[in-house]
């Protein structure tokens, strides 16, 4: 079952990307960075949702719940809790002070 997911997951990612790279931007300008143009939307004019658009929309849900799915399934496995947990810890390494050397006539 996790194969399966963490699949659909892998498989999500890579159209996620493939599908953000298709969609043109909504001002490339680089005005349209700063403020410019008078657009009175923050994100620019708010049109009817293209297919593309509803396509990124519902891969980022899927990609949200895949990724749910697998942190829920990985905290719930028996493993050790911390990365650190089974590092047996070295005592630290000092050394003893030296007497200091008076100088030679």
């Amino acid at each position: 079952m996790i194969y399966v997911i963490t699949t659909i997951h892998v498989l999500v990612c890579f159209f996620i990307i493939i599908i953000v790279l298709l969609q043109s931007g909504t001002s490339g300008d680089l005005s349209a960075a700063f403020g410019g143009q008078g657009s009175q939307t923050a994100f620019g004019p708010r049109g009817a949702a293209s297919a593309l658009s509803k396509a990124t929309t519902w891969s980022a849900v899927l990609f949200m719940l895949t990724s749910i799915t697998l942190s829920v399934y990985q905290s719930n496995r028996g493993g050790p809790k911390s990365v650190l947990q089974g590092v047996k810890s070295q005592p630290a390494k000092t050394q003893p002070p030296t007497a200091p050397s008076t100088p030679q006539k």
